[in-house]
């Protein structure tokens, strides 16, 4: 491996683009040395003109380009599968930004494919267990200072929903993100969800269950509820608050700029998840270049990723019928015993 860990970025929407200015002007340690999206166009234009960087329509021939010794995927869900088998396949350590694979058959076979190899090779990208907040308050919890933690109460907003969003994504692709802080401050496996479906609201796209009210149980009987609402029209806005036996404490209340004058006070809210978690990103990658540069991977897992899409699929079948929902998990493979990062 050379001075410089070389990247395929895969995937040049807002995602891969943000990816790429990171390993090129944030992160040490790394350079992008390969560009992949559908749109070549995109994909130049998030290259940027760096010199050496190689822009591909296909991912898989961006695995094979001169000077790629580690993958970040950051294309959208359905593409994941095949990147990381494909990843698998060259041996080359993946970050792959969530949901590592939509559906929990195609997530499962990422696990079996890595547990064949033996070892880990992925790192998945949930990036809010590298979010100042959320680690001040895993350690919290783990220090047993509040006593037993009995219920997380969440709310995860955005400013507006993209057009190809749907009611289903609002789990899948949103509440994916509660879902794997919730086992990850917790500890613990999420057993069953409920999801309810209050009024839409009317700055929601016609045909769109938005906001919902998501609760999930676990297997030693926290409650964690989640109220989503994507089209909420005023900001990016993302909290939790640890309700324990013998106290609580929340998180993400925000501590930007305030400005007063004449008589009212306002103070700022973000309005996207990059400016939000800007510096979690930054943090994320830059642990995963640094331990991939030393031949470990660490962070959240693949069994991590899976746990996440069988959830967000029971959710989606509770959105679908108003019913509890149980999850299933299949057998946790001996390489992922230990626990996660």
């Amino acid at each position: 491996m050379g001075d410089l860990l070389g990247v395929a970025v895969l995937g040049a929407g807002h995602m891969g683009a943000d990816h790429v200015r990171r390993l090129d002007r944030v992160v040490s340690g790394a350079r992008v040395a390969a560009v992949a999206d559908p749109d070549t166009g995109r994909a130049g234009r998030a290259a940027g003109g760096l010199d050496g960087v190689t822009v591909h329509a296909d991912a898989v021939a961006a695995l094979d380009a001169p000077g790629v010794e580690a993958v970040l995927v950051a294309s959208p869900g359905p593409a994941h599968e095949e990147a990381l088998l494909a990843a698998f396949e060259r041996g080359l350590p993946v970050l792959c930004e969530k949901p590592m694979v939509p559906d929990s058959q195609g997530a499962l076979r990422v696990v079996e494919a890595e547990a064949r190899l033996g070892r880990r090779l992925a790192q998945i990208g949930f990036m809010r267990r590298y979010d100042a907040e959320y680690r001040r308050l895993k350690s919290l919890l783990d220090g047993g200072g509040l006593g037993r933690p009995l219920m997380l109460h969440c709310t995860h907003r955005n400013v507006s929903s993209p057009a190809h969003f749907t009611s289903e994504m609002l789990i899948n692709s949103s509440v994916s993100h509660e879902i794997d802080a919730a086992r990850w401050l917790l500890g613990q496996e999420l057993t069953a969800v409920t999801v309810l479906r209050p009024a839409s609201s009317a700055g929601a796209p016609e045909g769109l269950a938005d906001p919902q009210f998501v609760l999930f149980e676990t297997e030693r009987g926290v409650l964690v509820d989640v109220e989503v609402f994507v089209n909420c029209g005023f900001g990016y806005q993302v909290r939790c608050e640890a309700v324990c036996e013998a106290g609580s404490a929340r998180i993400g209340d925000g501590h930007s700029m305030l400005v007063t004058t004449r008589g009212s006070a306002a103070e700022e809210v973000p309005q996207d998840y990059l400016v939000r978690f800007a510096d979690a990103y930054d943090r994320e990658v830059q642990a995963w270049v640094d331990a991939t540069r030393r031949g470990r991977v660490t962070g959240p897992s693949v069994w991590d990723g899976y746990a996440a899409s069988v959830v967000a699929e029971a959710g989606v079948r509770s959105l679908r019928t108003g019913a509890r929902t149980t999850v299933a998990l299949a057998e946790r493979p001996a390489l992922y015993a230990e626990a996660d990062a």
